[in-house]
């Protein structure tokens, strides 16, 4: 898989959009008046909810973030906006004076909710309103529309219509609703309890299959995907069904879950990637928010780290195209870790390569192998050579624990791409003097150093 990047996605979210507000206290004794916990309050935070976090998503993974929700004419409203544009996300908030701007309260001890309280009312806004503010807005590629079933989307047909005759892809998060609402859209994301309201129970997996690929056939879907907590996603399109096991991870908190894949899903199809592999990115961003508590946002730089994790443990164990690895190093010079580089054929690994490794990990936080190619190393130690191909060679050095990248270049030196990445450290094994080691002229002058190693 491709490092994701989603900086030249443009997203439009259209849904029901509300303030998660959480009261955090302790806790410490029950109520004189009920057999009720009292908690003191000390803390009140308020983060974007419902379609508002898919829009945050979006925003934080890198993607050009748009937003069209419901409101009322409210503090609720003011508060709404302001996150909104501190946030980059581009919004227009159609107002209901009549209704008050959704507000979810949930009581706090412990990092354990002990009650919510909802401040709601459906919106009443007209399609043709909805369909002009929707619209209004240039270079979208990707529609999500997310449903929370309070008003903004209870007829989403002309949107789709709309978006349709455009051919721009529709993604649709669901509620308890009838199916045919979302007639025409590219993809439905439903869980297992919003799939049995559509299509009643099932006795088998093949026959929940065949139910599905009815709808698909019915509202002219390209593909469904139901996410099943524990058990992962299925992705189901009219001639194939796959099946995306959970990520193992402890599960702190499952709030916002839904609204991660759905955004990274959009995130991912508006940067050109595959359905399968946007599903896949959207399997791994929901392993990683169900670990945090409340409704979170994933960044890019987190995600991608994630997939860099997941590939180190793929089959060559940690290789890594030059692009991956170019993508890698800019998150990790982010977040200021020092960046150490090394190179060579090691065909034949000794114990003097691995102490060699060792040393060059102490001079930072990531330590970069760039391996010859198997051409390369024919044309500089002859017929014969390599021993051990570059698929074998990866493997075995990126087993080792010191070794965080490992990327195969074809040159005989590696000297373009050690412009590419600038590591901050050169380490170089043999009796050369700094001014000899290919690259040190470059990372001293972007204001790395250089070291030379007494193993061969």
């Amino acid at each position: 898989m491709i490092s994701p990047r989603f900086d030249s996605a443009k997203v439009l979210t259209v849904g029901d959009a509300m303030i998660d507000r959480y009261w955090h206290g302790d806790a410490n004794r029950i109520s004189a008046e009920a057999p009720i916990p009292v908690v003191e309050v000390k803390e009140i935070e308020d983060r974007l909810g419902g379609a508002a976090n898919v829009a945050l998503n979006l925003s934080t993974l890198g993607a050009e973030s748009y937003l069209v929700a419901a409101t009322g004419s409210d503090v609720g409203a003011r508060e709404l906006k302001d996150k909104l544009t501190a946030s980059n996300i581009k919004s227009t908030l159609l107002k209901d004076p009549l209704k008050p701007t959704t507000i979810k309260v949930r009581l706090v001890s412990q990092n354990q909710q002990i009650v919510r309280a909802d401040f709601e009312e459906n919106f009443d806004i007209s399609a043709d309103s909805l369909v002009s503010a929707a619209t209004n807005f240039d270079r979208i590629d990707t529609v999500i529309l997310s449903d929370y079933d309070k008003g903004l989307l209870a007829d989403p047909q002309a949107l789709i219509k709309e978006y349709v005759s455009r051919k721009i892809p529709i993604l649709v998060d669901p509620k308890y609703k009838d199916f045919s609402l979302y007639q025409g859209a590219t993809l439905v994301k439903p869980n297992l309890k919003e799939l049995r309201n559509a299509i009643g129970n099932w006795d088998s997996e093949q026959e929940m299959i065949k139910k599905v690929k009815s709808l698909l056939e019915q509202f002219s879907w390209s593909a469904v995907l139901i996410t099943r907590a524990s058990d992962g996603m299925t992705l189901i399109e009219p001639g194939a069904e796959t099946h995306f096991p959970a990520r193992t991870r402890d599960v702190y908190d499952t709030s916002g879950a839904g609204d991660t894949v759905i955004s990274v899903l959009g995130a991912s199809f508006s940067s050109g990637f595959t359905l399968k592999d946007s599903v896949g990115l959207s399997n791994i961003a929901a392993g990683i928010v169900v670990g945090n508590f409340g409704v979170t946002s994933i960044s890019g730089p987190e995600l991608r780290e994630e997939v860099s994790l997941i590939e180190k443990q793929s089959y060559n164990q940690g290789g890594m195209s030059v692009e991956q690895l170019v993508s890698a190093v800019r998150d990790s010079k982010t977040k200021g870790d020092r960046i150490v580089f090394t190179n060579g054929c090691f065909d034949i690994l000794h114990a003097g390569h691995v102490n060699y490794l060792e040393e060059a990990k102490r001079e930072g936080d990531k330590l970069i192998v760039g391996l010859n190619s198997d051409e390369s190393v024919a044309r500089m130690k002859g017929k014969g050579r390599p021993i051990n191909t570059i698929d074998r060679r990866m493997k075995i050095i990126a087993s080792l624990e010191v070794v965080d990248w490992v990327v195969c270049f074809d040159e005989d030196t590696p000297e373009s791409l050690i412009e590419l990445i600038s590591p901050h450290v050169l380490v170089k094994g043999g009796d050369y003097s700094v001014d000899q080691v290919l690259g040190a002229k470059h990372v001293r002058a972007s204001g790395g150093g250089g070291k030379s190693s007494e193993f061969c």
